[in-house]
């Protein structure tokens, strides 16, 4: 029996308890629930039930969230073998749209998780992984609007020309081109964005191992490299995201105990960029643009250049949170404003209508991009009663999101009924 044919009947005869998915196992997590006894469980119904794709899919995703890769990559290739599709569906009794979400095998930053955008809603999810080495199933999933949820990275490029394949077959409307997707690699982005008035990113080369390990040695500068620039530098590997392996480098003899520490085979190097108040503090954003629109997900403040929300301390300050929600609230007449010009390029040349940044402001004011991908968590998991002001921000994005789900399902009803319509 054929794998597309294999799922189908799979399908068909699924009577297993439903999937538990990324946002709500994180959610969890987050809330400080242990997920070990679960995490027992789901090994049970797998051992007892060896057809439990969705068992395999959640304690996958627990082991990701308990630092175990190897281990949740396993399970989840064993998941992919029974089924390729996995099922969120709507908490509403009243379907509003149902997404068909293409994503690719590995860990959590593969994809977008949309899971976080539709939580609880009257959206259905139907996520659907696109492999190297099985078709898609036949027939898909029953769905009004595809996604294309995949992030890029080296691992995912030969994914998202497969994809961008597929679409051209696929009758419903699609959203995030994937030729679009594969230009996003932190070299292509700053070439996309480079020249935009009022807008820094710093340019990232990308360099192999053997030419660090020669800028160690001193038989090769940094400027070599970076042209005019010189230390301190940025250096991270390949495909890296959440501050793993970044470092900042004050001089070349630097490089000999970061290479010790990194055994990867390549890295980006960029000039490090001082976006240090006058007040000791950096300050770091996630704006998302949905069909072009900027909207506030998160402001972290830290003494510490690197900055990630969940080291920030902002739980901890109130000071902090104070200035995140007035960031918040003003976002519309204040940042997004001052910024629009550099939010409106980056629109146009990155060409997909859902993305996220990740940026700051220089001591001049302009606008910082550290990062432009699809796949960065967008999410409401902070706790309401000491972050009262998020949720009324959130819920701006997830409507924002839901109402372009809407309308490119109204897309597609209106080219079967023949008419073309109006597609901006």
């Amino acid at each position: 029996m054929k794998s597309g044919e294999a799922e189908q009947e799979h399908q068909s005869i699924d009577n297993h308890p439903p999937l538990m998915g990324i946002a709500n196992l994180m959610s969890l997590a987050y809330d400080g629930v242990d997920l070990a006894p679960m995490g027992i469980e789901l090994v049970h119904r797998a051992t007892n039930d060896p057809s439990d794709a969705n068992a395999l899919m959640d304690l996958s995703t627990i082991m990701q969230l308990d630092m175990a890769p190897d281990v949740a990559m396993d399970l989840q290739a064993q998941a992919l073998q029974i089924k390729q599709c996995y099922c969120l569906p709507a908490l509403e009794e009243h379907e509003a749209v149902r997404v068909l979400a293409l994503m690719a095998p590995g860990e959590l930053m593969s994809n977008a998780p949309l899971e976080f955008l539709v939580q609880d809603s009257d959206i259905t999810l139907e996520l659907c992984y696109v492999t190297a080495d099985q078709p898609l199933p036949t027939p898909l999933p029953d769905h009004d609007v595809v996604f294309v949820a995949v992030n890029e990275s080296d691992a995912n490029q030969p994914i998202l020309r497969r994809i961008a394949t597929l679409l051209e077959a696929l009758p419903r409307p699609a959203l995030n081109d994937p030729r679009r997707i594969a230009l996003l690699t932190r070299a292509g982005s700053c070439e996309l964005l480079e020249g935009v008035p009022g807008l820094v990113m710093p340019a990232a080369v990308r360099v192999d191992r053997a030419s660090v390990e020669r800028i160690a040695r001193g038989e090769m500068s940094i400027k070599d490299i970076l042209g005019a620039h010189d230390f301190p530098i940025i250096i991270r590997p390949v495909d890296s995201h959440a501050g793993r392996g970044l470092s900042k480098l004050d001089d070349a003899a630097a490089f000999a105990g970061y290479l010790r520490a990194n055994g990867d085979d390549e890295f980006y190097v960029s000039p490090f960029i001082d976006y240090c108040s006058d007040d000791g503090l950096y300050r770091k954003y996630r704006v998302v643009l949905i069909e072009g629109r900027p909207y506030a997900c998160h402001m972290a403040l830290s003494t510490k250049w690197m900055v990630h929300y969940l080291n920030a301390g902002m739980a901890d300050s109130a000071v902090k949170r104070d200035e995140e929600r007035r960031w918040m609230e003003t976002f519309d007449d204040d940042f997004a404003r001052r910024h629009q010009q550099a939010l409106q390029a980056i629109t146009e040349r990155v060409g997909l209508d859902y993305l996220v940044i990740d940026c700051a402001e220089t001591t001049a004011g302009e606008f910082l991009v550290f990062e432009v991908d699809s796949g960065a968590v967008v999410h409401a998991l902070d706790p309401e009663d000491v972050f009262p002001y998020k949720p009324p921000q959130m819920d701006k994005v997830f409507a924002a999101f839901r109402e372009m789900l809407i309308k490119a399902k109204r897309r597609g009803v209106t080219q079967e009924n023949g008419d073309d319509g109006d597609r901006d």
